[in-house]
């Protein structure tokens, strides 16, 4: 059958569209590009960060320390000097300053140079810490302690000079992922007592304190800045089962709630894929959801990941997603951590730490 020239243009501008809709709800097919394992003592781990512009996923290895591994050549180029005694748990990355610094599991940081790798003295905080955070508004880092027993005091440090400002405590032992939006609030999960709580880095002061009706032991956090959405990964308590939680940024409303994998620790957003990823240890998945808008998500993939990958990072340019793990088992004559699995592993073989790289069709 002929057809006429405006015809064909009309049919293709509608298969066009038709294609388009089509891929916007497609099955996403993320998946493992490559498995690089790292030689070395078997030895837990915690976070790891990507600094893009050098190609380097920052490790925190504890015995082994902060390990700085090229994603192009897929190799360990350097451990961050005094990080392996000190029990490195991962890496707070400042660019605008060329400073990173390895949060220690002995209560100090080691501040380094991005471009060198070049360490520089530890600074002594406290007795332990976990993990550290930095708001680009006030230039400060705000650093968890180890809880005590009426709570933990998170240390601020002014960047880059690292000089202690001032301690903000707060009502947890348990605090964990935390974000600052650019405009002046800073927020930070408190896992023992299932809540969000915003803080002003500049005041020091807490601004706000929201339970998570829904999302027990609310671990990972990430936000939407532009739209004021929080996203958070809950490990479930009871019968709360694990969860991903969508949260008004300016009023702490729950949104969007779904099911995920146990063992959450990390979320990630991409705003240019509109996707939430979250990492999950216990089941060994990845969880994916797509931000239809900012009230609307939906669930469009939960890849198969390694027993242990809890924690990522993604380059915001290739979007290929780092995460790592290890084989590893749960001896019971140590102490083992049954608020996450009466089968977390605590003790690792040598030779068997991986680096996943993780990206889709």
């Amino acid at each position: 059958m002929k057809m006429n020239k405006k015809y064909m243009l009309t049919a293709l501008a509608l298969a066009s569209t038709l294609i388009v809709a089509g891929n916007a709800s497609a099955f996403d097919g993320w998946h493992v590009e490559d498995a690089t394992t790292i030689p070395g003592k078997g030895s837990g781990w915690d976070y790891v960060a990507l600094d893009q512009q050098h190609h380097h996923l920052f490790i925190g290895h504890r015995k082994e320390g902060l390990q700085v591994f090229d994603t192009t050549t897929h190799k360990v180029v350097k451990v961050i000097a005094g990080t392996a005694t000190a029990g490195s748990n991962g890496a707070l990355l400042m660019p605008e300053f060329d400073l990173g610094i390895s949060n220690n599991q002995d209560g100090t940081v080691t501040p380094f140079k991005l471009s060198t790798l070049e360490a520089k003295p530890a600074i002594k905080l406290g007795a332990d810490l976990d993990t550290s955070h930095y708001d680009s508004a006030t230039k400060r880092v705000v650093v968890n302690m180890g809880g005590e027993a009426d709570g933990t005091d998170l240390i601020v440090l002014q960047a880059p000079a690292l000089d202690i400002v001032g301690k903000i405590h707060v009502p947890t032992k348990s605090p964990e992922h935390a974000e600052a939006d650019g405009k002046g609030n800073f927020y930070l999960t408190a896992r023992d007592i299932d809540t969000v709580l915003r803080l002003d880095t500049s005041t020091l002061k807490i601004t706000a304190s929201w339970k998570t009706p829904g999302c027990g032991q609310t671990t990972g956090l990430t936000l939407d800045a532009a739209h004021d959405r929080i996203f958070l990964g809950c490990r479930g308590r009871g019968e709360t089962q694990p969860s991903f939680v969508v949260m008004n940024a300016a009023t702490g409303a729950v949104i969007y709630k779904s099911d995920i994998g146990g063992g959450n620790d990390e979320v990630v957003f991409d705003p240019d894929l509109k996707r939430v990823f979250l990492a999950n240890g216990i089941n060994a998945v990845l969880n994916v959801f797509e931000q239809v808008d900012v009230d609307t998500y939906k669930p469009v993939d939960a890849m198969g990941t390694r027993a242990g990958v809890r924690t990522m990072a993604i380059d915001a340019k290739t979007k290929k997603i780092y995460a790592v793990a290890s084989e590893g088992s749960a001896d019971y004559t140590k102490k083992v951590l049954t608020t996450v699995s009466p089968y977390y592993a605590n003790t690792f073989f040598d030779n068997k730490f991986t680096v996943l790289t993780i990206t889709k069709d």
